[in-house]
């Protein structure tokens, strides 16, 4: 098989250049001129390339943290621990938001569990083996689940991957590749879906106008989440892979579908016992179907549905998560009752499932917790106000060629923003009110600004390790977390240049339909090309 061969060199320089740049930032900074400076985007940016140097994302997080308090306190021993624990971790784990996450994470790990030990996801696989007979065919029943499950990115990266990580496991499809698969169905669809968590919160972000219709109006200008699905179907269909993901494609054809000695899921929820033999299909669409109507109703309720509300404003004003906490523990409930009326375990072995699944999730958890406190750290030191003023400055200075060149900068920059806070709904909160306002005489280009903005927020996000979403289809995935950042990045830096270059058509043509065509044929173009100029036996899957 084809491993990564591991050196201490890199993270010997790693760390030198970490070094060197707090003894820079030592000597020419304090606490007040790092503020609202580029400085304010130096600790996720040190935080992401230890991470992709060292492929250690616990203390590459750390370090990140350390170094935005350092900044903040301006290297007082005192300020710079009581950022990290009183301002930081303690905080980012008492919002309520957070927490409710958590515990939303829990429960599915609970859930998926019992599904396991019941049996539902070993017969689920035996039925899909005799429907789904090609590696091709896994792919893509991945990607058509995914597009289905548009409610929250979240639940679709946990919930498509407890579905069809055994259908995919049959017909040897990597990790990487089904984590790739499950994270590219998650933010880049809910995205572009009017009924969803992130229409909600890019609704609300949008002062002064009918937010939902703005919404669906930049839905055909979304580039980089319709060519994100394009980019999926064409590499399945076409068997084109390349990068990283290439190799681990390969050596899934091999029979491992890791790759990497790093395999921390491997052995996670694979006791399955005698109730294998009872379990059915039922128990396992019984509980994922439960799930998806219970987190549907919980997300209503919060938004006020049974008080009155319309069912399309209720989604806009819901709280994600509480709504997916309540479902989820009321499909979670219905599973246990259902396996105890079939006698496919009993009470006893249900709630021994209580802290497997709760430990299954541990790693995606603590990532979770320290991304968070990152981003907290982060935004203390001022970072979107910093790139907000920058955009500001670029749409009142610019002349009419860089009034149309603009979309494209705005999802470069939001691209950035997202990579290096790890989040995207921050991201378009920050940048939509600006381009509202830039643009107020001219609403199509406000269309297509807007939807550059929610572009490359979901981009940056798609990129970033310490993006709560690509952390959540590692954990749906089981699959090494830097693994999946590894192997996703070539893909996604290929449908953002696209994007990109279509932003630009779109910015002179002001059509979506022109632009659409001229990115989908330059897509389609560079994976042929790529398919051609890069060697792989990949042409060899079945």
């Amino acid at each position: 098989m084809e491993t990564k061969k591991k050196s201490s060199v890199p993270v010997i320089l790693a760390a030198i250049v970490v070094i060197a740049v707090l003894v820079v930032a030592a000597a020419t900074t304090n606490a007040d001129t790092v503020q609202q400076t580029f400085w304010a985007l130096v600790p996720p940016l040190i935080a992401i390339v230890l991470a992709l140097v060292t492929k250690e994302v616990y203390s590459s997080l750390f370090i990140g943290i350390l170094a935005g308090s350092l900044f903040y306190s301006g290297f007082d021993f005192e300020g710079t621990v009581t950022h990290i624990w009183q301002d930081g971790i303690i905080t980012s784990l008492a919002d309520s938001y957070n927490v409710g996450i958590l515990v939303f994470l829990v429960i599915l790990g609970v859930m998926v569990s019992l599904m396991n030990k019941a049996g539902g996801s070993a017969a689920f696989g035996r039925w899909a083996s005799t429907r789904i007979k090609s590696r091709i065919g896994a792919q893509l029943a991945t990607v058509v689940l995914g597009c289905l499950i548009f409610i929250d990115d979240y639940f679709n990266c946990l919930t498509v991957g407890s579905v069809m990580r055994p259908v995919t496991d049959r017909h040897q499809v990597s990790r990487a590749k089904l984590a790739y698969l499950i994270d590219a169905t998650a933010a880049p669809v809910c995205i572009i879906a009017p009924v969803s968590s992130w229409a909600a919160a890019v609704s609300s972000s949008v002062e002064g106008m009918n937010g939902f219709s703005v919404f669906i109006r930049a839905i055909p200008y979304n580039f980089y989440a319709l060519f994100t699905i394009l980019m999926m179907v064409m590499l399945t269909v076409m068997k084109a892979d390349y990068g990283p993901m290439a190799v681990h494609e390969r050596n899934a054809l091999k029979g491992d579908l890791y790759t990497t000695p790093d395999r921390p899921y491997e052995n996670a929820n694979n006791e399955t016992g005698d109730a294998d033999k009872k379990g059915t299909v039922v128990d396992l669409l019984i509980p994922i179907i439960s799930l998806i109507v219970c987190c549907i109703i919980g997300m209503i309720y919060t938004g006020g549905f049974f008080e009155g509300t319309g069912f399309v404003e209720a989604f806009a004003n819901s709280d994600a998560s509480v709504g997916l906490v309540l479902g989820s523990f009321f499909a979670f409930v219905i599973t246990i009752v259902l396996y105890l009326v079939r006698r496919v375990m009993s009470f006893n072995e249900c709630m021994e499932c209580l802290p497997e699944g709760f430990k299954s999730m541990v790693p995606a958890m603590l990532i979770l917790t320290l991304a968070w406190t990152l981003n907290g750290v982060t935004s203390s030191l001022g970072a979107r106000d910093y790139v907000a003023a920058l955009v500001e400055h670029a749409s009142e200075s610019g002349g009419s060629l860089i009034l149309s060149l603009l979309p494209a900068m705005i999802f470069l920059v939001g691209c950035f923003l997202a990579f290096a806070t790890g989040t995207s709904w921050g991201t378009f909160g920050i940048l939509i009110p600006i381009v509202v306002a830039a643009f107020t005489n001219q609403p199509d280009m406000m269309i297509i600004a807007i939807s550059a903005c929610m572009a490359g927020a979901v981009c940056g996000d798609h990129c970033s390790p310490i993006s709560d979403t690509t952390i959540m289809a590692s954990a749906g995935a089981q699959c090494n977390h830097l693994n999946h950042v590894s192997t996703q990045l070539p893909y996604a830096l290929t449908v953002a240049g696209i994007s990109c270059v279509t932003y630009v058509v779109a910015g002179l043509s002001h059509s979506a339909v022109i632009s659409l065509i001229v990115g989908a044929a330059l897509l389609i173009f560079v994976l042929w090309l790529l398919k051609r100029t890069v060697k792989t036996d990949v042409e060899e899957m079945k």
